[in-house]
């Protein structure tokens, strides 16, 4: 997900956005907290459209969030994705 969807900007700090690994762009940013970052990467943040209804889930952009927060010094657990749902017992 980093790959597909984040890293054209946050590689290089394209319109403003936080390079990642750049311990001093991210840490007011960490300071936040993770559900504060998953917000902003849902919703939009500045030149940042909405990532929310995309090609990737919630969780998965919530990954992508603990993943780049994380090169830059935040200790956040990477979200799990939800449980699959077994059909077949319900039958």
């Amino acid at each position: 997900v980093y790959k597909a969807q984040c890293m054209a900007c946050h590689a290089t700090g394209v319109a403003g956005a936080p390079k990642s690994g750049d311990v001093a762009a991210w840490a007011p940013r960490l300071k936040t907290g993770f559900d504060a970052l998953v917000n902003s990467a849902l919703k939009g943040k500045g030149a940042m459209a909405a990532q929310a209804g995309g090609d990737f889930s919630d969780v998965e952009i919530a990954r992508a969030v603990a993943y780049m927060a994380n090169q830059a010094g935040g200790k956040f657990a990477e979200p799990s994705p939800p449980a699959a749902v077994d059909t077949a017992a319900k039958q």
